[in-house]
């Protein structure tokens, strides 16, 4: 007897039965698509490897932008024929492999081109690697019912547009002997691709449906790989945890075995991808660690300071430089010159003299010390390749970031340890390095864990051999997914089915705790800001750093109301209890709970215990000025609004995301005002023991106008402020909303959950912070820029962050537009680089930045936005099939 690799996952993503009353019932339908599951997973390995047809499934959303083939954290092209070469040695009927990767996503585009003129290939369909479907074909698959359902939504099989021409589907793809290769259709229509994800009554589109039946029933394959973070099909309209028979994700995917490529740092969507999708997480390895160091303008600065400081008098002409370079480099923002604002006068070189030399003197100590803080700050460095070991240079990195707050161990006992030596033999390096009577207990310690985490990494090689035991039917270890800079073994080694945490624990104690601690730094800063305390905090409350951190941020959330966690004996969390208000320490502060789709759908148990904690703190028997939460209430009340106690706010039920993101995306806005208004109607829906998705746009708009802060926490190194949409689209979009709606600006705060110092910092700071560090710096610039088509595509996606950010938050330093134009546009050797390896992403970056002066974000000067017009054109007569030489 074996184990089944997704037996247990299985179970958990379809409901076998329900309860009523005292009675258990099974589901029938349920019954049978769990039996065909299985089945079809027995099938699978009892199939030989030559005859086995594989189904690989490439991302390309948004279209139009370079994204096919790219996945989070993840070089597609060079996994991708790993994974072939793999296969063939493992004696699967794989065909003519070309010599590198990035050939194969060219030839995928091709084919996903193909159609583009309106008319199929003159080419036959096995040269064009052409996939098509009829109609009369889908008709068929689908069935009678699940046809009118699409029909309805659609008006009829071929009306839809999308990729269709008369009765057939065109559904692109390469076949490499029985290894089919495709992209996951967009979700939506043209111009809007996520149509959707955003709305609860639509199907899929019907090339959508064509595709996946297709895998089903024309090309029958035996299993599906879902390749890197992440796709769509687990996201369809349907119920939102387990599948019933009327989700989408149930119907398309059907019997097929599902293994799904994730990142091991991302627990949180991975859960969708397990339980809508049916996938066998095979986890990978986030990208080895860069350090950021300073460049360019900031180096020098640093080194115009180091010799000022060495002898002040004789080097007192270097005052007005330094001054100036400040102003350059946007330093002044971060590190402003107290003497300055007490005065009410400019840092400026001419000004210099109505400073003291004292305060100057003091001011550089700070600069050095805020110097020191970007230097120090990691980023990742490049992309993942699945199942490569890091080499002894990317295992030191890994070890400096993971043990950097210990401050421990020297460089040569990290080099000692990377190269692979013993304990004894690392031991006898710190010895040689440091001296007999400086190791001290703390480093003897750390030597061991630092020893298992260099073992862990190396067995990345599990990603891919256990992908090939997935794909034998195979038992496929599980593990917890998390942030290797918080839990280092913990989450390793990767190559595992990862899972979450038990949500009936959470917040953990540890969590908790820390959560708490946070809170009141959040207070302490408001008080030294405004002189009073909040009334009103949002607090994001999302899946992946909830589930990473165990709940810091329901600590947080619960210090504020002043609430603590009650346990029963078996450790789970029954209630919420308000705690006296002589014991916090503080008034009970209001709050605006903004669930992501993941946690809303994930955490019931929470939603419903904090929907517990907000009503019984709206009736407490305590004054207005000490109880913010009945404040409010009570003024609701006298308003007639129903439930106003109601403070856990998300998208509408069985939907996901804001949709601030996709108009960015489509540059599909006319103002800031038009993002936060879409923001607060997508996020009126209200959630509790009785509201399921009820709008409730009088509260959340009471809510908004008191809100005076915005916490949120970043789960890691890899998804910052600058790295992903959802961020601007999410925190960016509520401060607008509140904004708006309150008629004052409202500051925003960050913890770095990752991170030992969790100091919260203000919006503007860290997004300055990180551009410095990532985007601006050359290191990330060229380890990126290594990554070919997924990096280029990286890059790009940030320039459309950045944009965002400009339009939720106003974010407009001129020193950031014009370094990235400088970096990734106006240096040829950088723009022909980014154009060989990814053209739909390089036109992107151009018209970002185009983008941004037309928007008033940036003011380019003539010579500049002549530059970005002439890449432009190039890049778009490129796009049309015309041959470019150089953009030099």
């Amino acid at each position: 007897m074996y184990a089944l690799p997704e037996l247990d996952g299985a179970i958990d993503a379809v409901p076998l039965g329900g309860l009523v009353g005292d009675q258990i019932y099974l589901i029938p339908d349920r019954v049978q698509r769990l039996i065909g599951r299985v089945k079809h997973w027995i099938q699978l390995r009892q199939t030989p490897p030559p005859q086995r047809r594989i189904a690989i499934i490439l991302y390309g959303f948004p279209p139009g932008y370079g994204a096919v083939g790219t996945a989070a954290l993840l070089n597609v092209p060079r996994s991708l024929l790993k994974v072939l070469q793999a296969l063939r040695d493992q004696g699967y009927t794989v065909g003519d492999l070309p010599e590198d990767g990035e050939t194969l996503i060219r030839r995928l585009q091709a084919a996903e081109n193909a159609f583009s003129s309106g008319e199929l290939p003159a080419t036959s369909l096995a040269e064009s690697a052409i996939t098509t479907v009829a109609a009369p074909d889908l008709a068929h698959w689908l069935g009678y019912l699940l046809t009118r359902r699409i029909e309805k939504q659609w008006r009829s099989l071929t009306g839809s547009g999308i990729k269709t021409l008369d009765d057939q589907f065109l559904l692109g793809g390469v076949q490499l002997g029985n290894i089919w290769i495709g992209v996951q259709p967009p979700l939506g229509i043209s111009g809007d691709p996520m149509r959707l994800m955003f709305e609860r009554d639509l199907t899929p589109h019907p090339q959508y449906a064509a595709f996946y039946q297709w895998l089903q029933h024309g090309f029958q394959a035996d299993a599906l790989v879902h390749f890197g973070m992440h796709g769509t099909v687990e996201w369809l309209p349907g119920s939102p945890l387990g599948n019933t028979g009327y989700s989408w994700p149930d119907i398309l995917l059907g019997n097929l075995p599902n293994l799904y490529l994730y990142a091991a740092n991302n627990p949180s969507e991975s859960i969708l991808a397990k339980r809508r999708g049916y996938g066998v997480l095979i986890s990978h390895n986030v990208p080895p660690y860069g350090r950021s160091g300073l460049y360019k303008e900031l180096a020098t600065l640093r080194d115009l300071v180091t010799e000022y400081r060495q002898d002040p008098q004789t080097n007192s002409a270097l005052k007005e430089i330094i001054c100036q370079k400040v102003l350059d480099t946007g330093m002044e923002a971060d590190c402003p010159f107290a003497d300055a604002k007490r005065l009410g006068i400019a840092f400026t070189p001419e000004n210099l003299r109505l400073f003291s030399a004292q305060a100057f003197d003091h001011y550089l100590v700070r600069l050095y010390e805020y110097l020191d803080v970007v230097a120090a700050r990691l980023f990742s460095s490049g992309l993942h390749v699945l199942g490569q070991a890091p080499t002894a240079e990317q295992l030191k990195s890994y070890l400096q970031a993971y043990l950097e707050h210990e401050k421990q161990l020297p460089e040569t006992v990290l080099q000692a340890i990377a190269q692979g030596r013993d304990l004894s033999q690392v031991k006898e390096v710190y010895l040689q390095t440091l001296g007999q009577n400086s190791l001290p207990d703390l480093a003897l310690e750390q030597l061991p864990e630092a020893i298992l985490i260099r073992e862990l990494l190396l067995q990345s090689t599990d990603e891919l051999t256990n992908l090939l035991r997935g794909l034998n039917g195979e038992y496929i270890p599980p593990a917890p997914g998390g942030d290797f800079l918080r839990d280092g073994p913990g989450v390793l080694p990767t190559g595992r089915n990862i899972h979450a945490l038990d949500p009936y624990r959470m917040p953990s104690t540890a969590a908790y705790v820390r959560g708490r601690a946070i809170a009141r730094q959040i207070l302490t800063q408001h008080l030294q800001e405004h002189g009073t305390y909040p009334e009103t905090v949002a607090v994001m409350l999302w899946g992946l750093d909830a589930i990473k951190t165990k709940g810091e941020s329901l600590g947080i959330l619960l210090e504020l109301v002043g609430a603590a966690p009650l346990k029963e004996g078996t450790g789970r969390i029954v209630r919420y209890e308000l705690q006296p208000l002589n014991e916090i320490g503080h008034p009970r502060i209001d709050i605006l709970a903004n669930l992501s789709g993941i946690f809303r759908d994930s955490f019931l148990n929470v939603i419903e215990l904090l929907d517990d904690l907000f009503q019984r703190a709206a009736m407490a028997d305590e004054p207005e000025t000490e109880n913010f939460i009945r404040k409010h209430a009570l003024a609701l009340q006298a308003q007639g609004v129903e439930n106003t106690a109601a403070r856990l706010f998300s998208n509408p039920a069985g939907d996901f995301g804001s949709l601030v993101n996709d108009q960015v995306v489509a540059a599909n806005w006319e103002s800031g005002a038009e993002l936060g208004q879409t923001w607060q109607g997508r996020n009126v829906f209200s959630y509790g023991r009785q509201d399921r998705g009820q709008a409730r746009p009088e509260v959340l708009s009471t809510l908004l106008q008191s809100c005076d802060r915005i916490v949120q926490e970043i789960d890691s190194v890899e998804y910052g402020l600058t790295d992903i949409q959802e961020y601007y689209a999410n925190t960016g979009g509520l401060k607008r909303a509140a904004e708006a709606e309150g008629g004052r600006k409202v500051t925003a705060s960050f913890v770095e959950s990752f991170s030992q110092d969790s100091t919260p910092r203000k919006l503007e700071e860290l997004l300055r912070l990180e551009y410095r560090t990532k985007l601006l710096n050359p290191q990330w610039a060229a380890a990126m820029s290594e990554q070919g088509s997924g990096g280029a595509y990286e890059i790009s996606q940030r320039l459309t962050a950045l944009i965002g950010w400009s339009g939720t938050v106003d974010f407009q330093d001129q020193w950031v537009y014009n370094q990235a134009a400088d970096t990734y546009a106006l240096d040829p050797t950088m723009a022909e680089k980014l154009r060989q390896a990814n053209p739909e992403a390089f036109r992107n970056i151009v018209g970002r930045l185009l983008e941004a002066q037309g928007r008033g974000f940036w003011q380019a000067d003539a010579e500049q936005l002549a530059h970005l017009r002439s890449l432009y054109d190039l890049a778009d007569t490129q796009l049309e099939g015309v041959t470019v030489d150089s953009y030099a």
